[in-house]
């Protein structure tokens, strides 16, 4: 079995884990290896792009009227004139 040594975590960190692993009823060991288990199999799941994540946002959202097109239509652009 792998052994890692982490090196500079700071007292924040720590007392959060700690926290974190009382809560949970592990070790701190025990919670570190869950939390890194954790991210190694969210790392398998196949990730979107941009567009996907936001069509996921807005898939039940939708508008229940035609657009119509803006094609051949003259543009008045506004004024800033005061």
């Amino acid at each position: 079995m792998a052994q890692f040594i982490v090196r500079n975590v700071g007292a924040t960190v720590k007392a959060r884990l700690q926290r974190r692993a009382r809560r949970n009823g592990r070790s701190m060991e025990e919670e570190i290896r869950s939390i890194l288990r954790d991210a190694v199999n969210q790392d398998d799941a196949p990730a979107g792009g941009l567009g996907t994540g936001i069509a996921a946002l807005f898939a039940r959202r939708g508008i229940d009227f035609d657009i119509p097109q803006l094609e051949g239509q003259e543009i008045d652009p506004p004024s800033f004139r005061q």
